[in-house]
């Protein structure tokens, strides 16, 4: 019965270098560490674990190409929140993409990518 289906648990993140992106997730972002092994990471992120994996099962397929995301998550925040988890990461030297701005859907945004070039958002929900 699929209708059952009713939390996202985990998301699985395909990583080409699992240490780097452990240290960028863990350390960076500073997400607490919930099980960690040699090829399987789970960090806690609010009700849901954000777990990276290696590439390389059967099935994952071949990596996006280097210039191309594989995946976009967003990260939500209180309002005031955005403009000083936008210090944070320059100071941290990540990747921004495009610094706070207020956009016509009601959210305050902010994007960055990870080391293997997932757009990452962080957002509030704002009254415009």
């Amino acid at each position: 019965m699929l209708q059952a289906i009713r939390h996202l648990d985990y998301v699985i993140l395909l990583c080409e270098d699992l240490s780097r992106m452990k240290a960028f997730y863990h350390q960076t972002l500073e997400f607490p560490l919930y099980s960690d092994s040699e090829y399987w990471v789970e960090l806690r992120v609010g009700s849901v674990l954000l777990t990276l994996r290696e590439r390389g099962r059967s099935y994952d397929g071949p990596a996006a190409p280097s210039n191309s995301a594989g995946v976009q998550l967003a990260f939500r925040v209180a309002p005031q929140e955005v403009q000083s988890c936008y210090e944070e990461l320059k100071a941290k030297h990540v990747e921004i993409l495009q610094a706070p701005r207020d956009e016509s859907w009601n959210h305050r945004t902010l994007f960055f990518k990870d080391p293997e070039g997932n757009i990452l958002e962080i957002y509030a929900d704002i009254e415009l």
